[in-house]
């Protein structure tokens, strides 16, 4: 178990944990000067029964709020602080809020520097804290009266919280590891350490990690948990991992040891936001404040996503980051202000990869209640219902194993690693629909839409690979066609405007004639009409998609009839048997230089029409009508 101190300064919190464990968490030589609590200390003690109890002592000035909430993050247990002489204070009622909003429910108070206050006001003061207490997540946790000086009601509260500690021991994990870094330095014959709280899953010497969000890979060399050599570490330890690899000044405070396959910063993150009843006015669009997430901080602007947020409400916000960092689904986090006087509120991370646009729809709302659903299996479904989920990033974003996600409510999409419900799979697939119809009513003259605009259209958030394995298996169903990077409805086709119609009227006659098979290019009708080269290239493109012209390689263009002849013309060059031909004889067929003769052959190779074996080549008997019925030599003229 991890115990975290909170309290206002000069309370007795360092005291308290020397009594309790014999160790000074003070540890620079400013600390000793100026008799405050500056960076975050550690103690550990066996409380009883051979478990070693950790405890994070924090500073209680409100400059070093920020290094109070680089501590909070992932403890067990609090001690809130109260000094019997001086009372509830500013940080005592700050300190408090913090807990609460980090979902600590575990709690014990001390009355320090009892030996300087009557019973009376010992009376007072616990009832005054019992009050204080009400409505947060430490109501009606034990409040005892100390004194570190004296050494009265150290064993009482020791003994507290060996008998907290055997209640609150935490569930199995069967999460991957996350550890969140508090400290790093540099040990002598040893190298990089990295001390912090082990968040979940567990972490083994000689296990490979990654350090996010920068992606550096380092090997675990050796372990101290709980302040002791271990093979192993685990949550709701505290650990020091000797790392191969990184240089210490690669590290920072906030930076997450972790599962390499965990490794996906962000920047975007929906939230569950609850402002503190104490703000001043109700956030709005745009707000801006300070994220401290584990012992991460960053500059972020808050986002409601139902309106306004009153003071004392809870909503569904989108914090935008002013740098990616390593999170995951549940983290408690807690926002203050930019000038770091002010506690905003605080919440839980919902969704890591939030949407920059349509974040406030309706059905966006929808997707994200199913996802705060805490039990994750619970959530799959609710969310694989509405919509097709990336069943791998769901199991990332909560530090999970996919495997022992997938269940008979689910179902994979062939190909990929979508699961969902046949009634969401068949609301996703009406969507595309509709978004391709939309698309071909406002370009009929445009082969169909780029599937990345597509997928941006219909959800961002699946991956390119499954979105395009799932637009082969729709293709193969017959539900759309795919044309290059192009997606359209089947019968879709696309249709020059009146002005295009008009040019392609002046191009299509010099196709035919005696110049048939060695028709102008591109550039040649430019000049000629006195036209843009790339609209005339885009008109020709066009026709080619519609089947009126063959594109047989870049800017040179045929004739649909002429296409059909050079066809009968191969027919007559394989003969009855269908027997082999060169390249030279169709170019002395078709009376053309060698370059464009092999051009077109190219062509029908790559249409299946004409298979190659070296410089020879035969006709493909299932695909003679590929152009339509072939006409004899001569009759395309």
């Amino acid at each position: 178990m991890i115990v975290g101190t909170a309290g206002h300064i000069d309370h007795g919190k360092t005291a308290l944990v020397k009594a309790l464990t014999g160790v000074d968490a003070d540890r620079l030589a400013e600390e000793k000067a100026r008799g405050i609590t500056i960076e975050l200390g550690f103690a550990y003690a066996d409380l009883g029964g051979g478990v070693v109890t950790g405890f994070v002592d924090v500073p209680g000035h409100e400059k070093f709020v920020h290094t109070m909430l680089a501590g909070a993050g992932g403890i067990d247990m609090a001690l809130l602080v109260v000094a019997a002489d001086d009372g509830i204070m500013p940080q005592t009622r700050e300190h408090l809020a913090i807990l609460d909003l980090l979902g600590v429910s575990h709690g014990i108070v001390a009355l320090t520097k009892a030996d300087l206050a009557t019973p009376a006001r010992i009376a007072e003061l616990s009832a005054q804290v019992s009050a204080l207490l009400a409505g947060t997540g430490l109501a009606g946790a034990p409040v005892l009266p100390v004194s570190a000086l004296t050494g009265d009601g150290v064993d009482a509260l020791r003994n507290a919280l060996a008998a907290a500690e055997a209640r609150t021991a935490r569930p199995a994990d069967a999460a991957r590891f996350r550890m969140a870094i508090d400290r790093s330095f540099t040990l002598s014959g040893a190298g990089t350490v990295v001390t912090g709280t082990v968040l979940s899953g567990r972490v083994s010497v000689g296990d490979q990690v990654l350090l996010s969000p920068q992606g550096i890979p380092a090997r675990v060399r050796a372990i101290h948990a709980q302040n002791r050599p271990a093979p192993t570490g685990s949550a709701g330890q505290r650990c020091a991992l000797n790392l191969a690899g990184p240089a210490r000044e690669a590290i920072h405070r906030g930076d997450v040891a972790l599962d390499p396959d965990l490794h996906a910063p962000t920047d975007r993150i929906d939230v569950e936001l609850r402002v503190l009843a104490s703000e001043p006015k109700a956030l709005a669009t745009w707000f801006p404040a300070r994220l401290h997430l584990g012992a991460a901080e960053t500059g972020a602007r808050i986002v409601p996503l139902e309106g306004a947020i009153a003071p004392g409400e809870t909503a569904l916000a989108q914090l935008v980051l002013d740098r990616p960092l390593a999170a995951s689904f549940g983290e408690r986090f807690i926002l203050r202000d930019v000038s770091a006087r002010r506690t905003i509120g605080g919440g839980r991370l919902i969704d890591l990869r939030a949407p920059a646009r349509r974040r406030a729809r309706p059905e966006r709302l929808a997707a994200l209640r199913a996802a705060a659903l805490p039990d994750p299996l619970a959530a799959l479904r609710a969310l694989a219902a509405l919509a097709p989920v990336d069943l791998d990033a769901f199991a990332r974003d909560r530090a999970l194993s996919a495997a022992g996600l997938e269940t008979p409510a689910t179902a994979l999409i062939p190909g990929t690693r979508l699961v969902s419900t046949p009634a969401a799979l068949d609301g996703l697939r009406r969507q595309m629909a509709e978004a391709l119809d939309a698309f071909h009513r406002d370009n009929a003259d445009l082969q169909g839409i780029g599937r990345e605009k597509l997928r941006l259209a219909l959800d961002p958030r699946l991956s390119r690979p499954d979105f395009t394995a799932f637009l082969r298996h729709d293709a193969e169903a017959g539900r759309i066609a795919l044309d290059g990077a192009f997606v359209r409805l089947p019968g879709h086709l696309p249709r020059l405007s009146p002005e295009d119609e008009a040019m392609l009227a002046r191009i299509l006659p010099r196709l035919s004639g005696e110049d048939r098979f060695r028709p102008p290019r591109t550039r040649d009708f430019a000049t000629e009409f006195a036209a843009e080269e790339a609209e005339v290239r885009r008109i020709l493109r066009m026709a080619a998609r519609q089947g009126r012209i063959d594109q047989i390689a870049h800017d040179h263009f045929f004739a649909r009839a002429t296409t059909r002849e050079m066809v009968a013309i191969i027919r007559e060059l394989a003969g009855p048997g269908n027997d082999w031909f060169t390249a030279p004889a169709f170019r002395d067929r078709v009376q053309n230089g060698r370059k464009v003769a092999i051009q077109i052959l190219d062509f029908f190779d790559r249409h299946g029409l004409t298979l190659r074996r070296g410089d020879l080549r035969r006709i493909n008997p299932h695909r003679i009508d590929l152009f339509g019925e072939a006409d004899g030599p001569g009759q395309g003229a």
